[in-house]
């Protein structure tokens, strides 16, 4: 037996795992106000608070889409300023870092209006429209660089504006237009193929965002055609139609995934003109109304998010 006389200590950590080691950050990147923006901020989702700034994305782009694992961000495709203003690029974060983002590779076509989601080793973008919409689902591996592969394609007729959200296991798609659509998707993250019926929202709309624990999948907003404060929930695991959760603050149509998660939490920031710099938060494992967290550095429609922590990350 060997015994150490020192004034040095090992401390155990505790709390929810999502929230140690730096993680729990949820990342809004672009969006316009109505100038087309590359600006990405950050919050901590345990706390609440105004948004501070993250750093800049490798290009400016709206109606882009978010999604990560618990160590990087990815945001995908969209339309900026240049024309043609269509784009395929894929950026990437390090989301415990602060910094400006870097190229990861492209989608198998130009797009914007796709949802994306993902677990803790893929992320999938499904539909979206380019030189036509789309009913495509293309995924990569968040770990590597490179440009992204086939999946499948959505059972729907071709959509944009489509909500996402996941467990580790399943990837959710949900709304989109046009004609502007009620139903929910669903695919198995791990495997390849086209997508299958899940059930239907409260109501058809599209520009609605997406978030979850691993257990339960909300949908805040959208169009239906006209702005709507609802918020639906699903439970993953299983199959049927949404139930109501409760309203956000305010009617808001996001056209971008602006929404992100902890296990417990629920986000959604920015919204429509007269654009709005708000972040609505929800407790996921509860029915009820948004509460206000607090403001993004600048009020902005049509911006992308992620986060470390979310339901896809177990």
């Amino acid at each position: 037996i060997t015994t150490v006389s020192s004034t040095g200590y090992m401390m155990i950590p505790a709390g929810p795992t999502e929230y140690r080691g730096g993680r729990g950050r949820g990342v809004w990147a672009g969006g316009y106000t109505p100038t087309q923006v590359n600006t990405m901020d950050y919050v901590t989702i345990a706390s609440t608070g105004n948004a501070s700034d993250f750093g800049d994305l490798a290009q400016i782009r709206v109606n882009h889409s978010g999604s990560s694992s618990s160590i990087r961000g990815l945001f995908a495709g969209g339309t900026t300023p240049s024309s043609p203003n269509r784009t395929n690029a894929i950026d990437y974060v390090t989301i415990s870092a602060t910094g400006n983002a870097f190229d990861f590779g492209d989608l198998t076509l130009d797009r914007y209006g796709q949802g994306s989601t993902s677990n803790s080793i893929r992320s999938v973008f499904a539909g979206g429209t380019g030189a036509a919409r789309t009913t495509l689902i293309d995924y990569v591996t968040i770990s590597t660089l490179g440009n992204a592969s086939v999946f499948g394609n959505l059972s729907l007729p071709a959509i944009y504006y489509i909500a996402a959200c996941s467990s580790s296991t399943r990837g959710i798609f949900a709304g989109g237009g046009t004609p502007v659509e009620n139903t929910i998707e669903y695919i198995t993250i791990s495997t390849t193929g086209d997508a299958q019926d899940f059930g239907d929202l409260t109501l058809s709309r599209w520009g609605s965002a997406g978030c979850s624990s691993n257990v339960r999948g909300l949908f805040g907003g959208g169009g239906s055609p006209g702005a709507t404060n609802t918020i639906d929930y699903i439970t993953i695991a299983s199959l049927g139609d949404a139930i109501d959760f409760g309203d956000l603050t305010s009617a808001k149509a996001f056209y971008g995934t602006s929404a992100c998660s902890s296990q417990t939490r629920g986000l959604w920031a920015g919204g429509p003109s007269p654009f709005t710099n708000a972040i609505d938060f929800v407790a996921i494992a509860s029915t009820g109304d948004a509460t206000d967290f607090g403001d993004l550095t600048q009020a902005r429609q049509a911006l992308a998010a992620c986060s470390d922590a979310h339901g896809g990350l177990g």
